[in-house]
């Protein structure tokens, strides 16, 4: 089984980036599927959600109309839209697998996680 991050970088404030979880192993469309972020220093929060066939989303306060979580049960992968980076997003932001969606704030319920990929947001 395997989550595999990519697409992080530096990028200047007011930037994008598109992030990537490709996924092995697994059935992927019995998953729904997270992002999660770990500033430094702090805690691993939810960024956004999406239900296993895609029609359910949702997305954190803080990056609701910049971030957009979307997947692709052909090609086994979950991505993460970001626009308008400020630097406050800056964090290792891993994807996650969860059967329920009423644990998906529950970090210790998740089956699989990645490895995450590094975003820093900076000019």
């Amino acid at each position: 089984v395997q989550l595999v991050e990519s697409g992080g970088g530096l990028v200047q404030p007011g930037g994008s980036l598109r992030l990537s979880c490709a996924a092995s192993g697994f059935i992927f469309k019995d998953y729904h599927m997270t992002w999660f972020r770990q500033p430094p220093g702090a805690e691993r929060e939810l960024v956004a959600a999406i239900e296993n066939f895609g029609i359910g989303t949702r997305h954190v306060d803080s990056v609701k109309g910049r971030f957009t979580i979307s997947r692709d049960n052909v090609k086994n992968t979950v991505y993460l839209q970001m626009n308008n980076l400020k630097p406050e997003d800056t964090a290792v932001y891993y994807c996650g697998a969860v059967r329920k969606w009423a644990d998906i704030r529950t970090m210790d319920n998740y089956d699989y996680w990645g490895l995450g990929t590094q975003v820093t947001v900076s000019s």
